[in-house]
């Protein structure tokens, strides 16, 4: 059947405002300023995904000045005309993509870049930024109203950034939804050690200088980065279950607390490998630094840092969180009870272990000593609220829903949802609905009303 002249007229024009609507939606855009945590909407950056930085560094702790080179490989994906990177306080030199320069704006915290031309969507390339200045550490009560991030200490400095503080020492899509995996370069004063994450690549002195190349095989949220530097001895050798092991200590802690690290590290290792699944890095460990005024430890990724020597239940703890929050890492910041909420549990199952006491007489102690109108019950687990999401219920009562979950559906469905957990998430990332789902999967129950009354609900449950 032949068409009129007017109907083909109209068959052109459609056809023709088809294909205007297809060359828009292929034009380039903008990457997104964040990801939009609601928490911190203006960290990590929309438009590519991560995949490796390369940091090459150089420090002097007697000017404070840190001197770098990032170069972080990327796969868009969308068309980009221009794209951010998150960097705080320091100076921005040069910038090039794919070893061409490019055209650099900064509006605070946001580094906005543009190629010479638009990226195409799922095509990979490079980001280098050539940067420098002294960084300083950021405060304020998120964390436990300390200071954190990148801290001077007598000898080096002591980097410990959750949870936006990476951003102060090394330009990046700062979230732990865009993790990547790392090759980092230390240069420090000769006679300092660099510790990084992962395993010792090389190391040399050279100069005035001792570099270190330390390279991190497995993805990797970027507060879990560090480049610790200062006097340390070093213990090295493997756990009794074969995991390679680095333990770096101040000598001005070395003797202090009566806490063997070492030990109690490999220990909980292996532990943690049975009860968890196997070990989800190439090496544990430890970096344990002279500053006992940051106030707290963090799980760094394969060498959690300790602000000084802690106790064993601290050690444990850390080493926890290698697989809750290092492995298998929040979607957005207010799921942060799926780190902290199971590293406070471990804790409780590390003195079970012991025989020193049961999770069960570890719940009943957290829950007993609170009284209804504590503000400990006014905190929703669930989401917790930026400035207090490290409030101690997070921890305590995020550990309590883990106990009343595992006395609801039994040791053997409990001890088996949790190596799920870790194997179905590993090295990737998760949120509570998440783990309500598998819960549910695992144990055959219906857990809505556990679940809505522990971590969505305020007030002191009924027991």
């Amino acid at each position: 059947m032949a068409l009129s002249r007017s109907a083909r007229l109209g068959a052109v024009a459609t056809a023709a405002a088809s294909f205007l609507v297809i060359a828009a939606s292929s034009a380039p855009t903008p990457g997104a300023p964040g990801i939009g945590d609601p928490y911190f909407p203006r960290l990590g950056n929309g438009g590519f995904d991560a995949r490796h930085y390369r940091l090459d560094i150089a420090y002097a702790p007697d000017t404070g000045r840190l001197d770098g080179r990032t170069t972080l490989t990327a796969r868009a994906t969308q068309k980009l005309s221009s794209f951010d990177l998150d960097l705080q306080q320091l100076e921005v030199t040069g910038v090039q993509v794919d070893g061409r320069p490019a055209r650099f704006t900064r509006d605070g915290d946001e580094i906005t870049v543009t190629p010479r031309h638009p990226l195409a969507a799922g095509r990979d390339f490079t980001v280098s930024v050539t940067y420098g200045g002294v960084p300083q550490a950021l405060g304020g009560p998120i964390v436990f109203g300390s200071d954190y991030g990148w801290m001077k200490t007598p000898d080096g400095v002591f980097v410990a950034c959750e949870p936006n503080a990476a951003s102060t020492w090394f330009p990046s899509s700062d979230h732990p939804a865009d993790k990547a995996t790392y090759d980092i370069r230390i240069k420090a004063p000769r006679g300092l050690t660099g510790v990084s994450n992962g395993r010792l690549v090389s190391t040399y002195d050279k100069g005035g200088s001792t570099y270190t190349h330390w390279r991190e095989s497995k993805p990797m949220a970027t507060y879990l980065a560090t480049a610790t530097i200062g006097k340390f001895d070093v213990r090295t050798g493997r756990t009794p279950g074969g995991t390679p092991i680095y333990v770096a200590i101040d000598p001005v802690l070395k003797n202090s607390n009566n806490v063997d690290v070492y030990a109690v590290t490999a220990a909980a290792t292996d532990y943690w490998s049975q009860v968890f699944g196997p070990y989800p890095f190439e090496e544990t460990g430890a970096i344990v630094d002279d500053m006992p005024e940051a106030g707290f430890s963090l799980e760094v990724q394969s060498k959690p840092a300790y602000s000084a020597v802690r106790n064993e239940s601290t050690i444990v703890h850390e080493l926890a969180h290698q697989w809750f929050g290092d492995s298998v890492s929040v979607a957005q910041w207010k799921d942060i009870w799926l780190n902290e909420g199971f590293a406070t549990y471990a804790q409780w199952l590390w003195a079970e272990h012991q025989g020193t006491r049961s999770a069960h007489d570890s719940f009943l102690a957290g829950y007993d000593s609170r009284p209804a109108d504590s503000a400990f019950w006014q905190i929703k687990v669930a989401d917790p609220q930026r400035d207090t999401m490290f409030a101690s219920a997070v921890y305590q009562r995020g550990a309590m829903t883990l106990q009343v979950l595992r006395e609801r559906i039994g040791d053997t469905a409990f001890f088996k949802l949790l190596p799920a957990w870790t194997r179905l998430h590993r090295y990737g990332n998760a949120d509570t609905a998440d783990f309500i789902r598998l819960a549910e999967r695992v144990s055959g129950q219906q857990l809505d009303d556990l679940f809505d009354t522990w971590l969505f609900t305020t007030g002191k449950p009924a027991l």
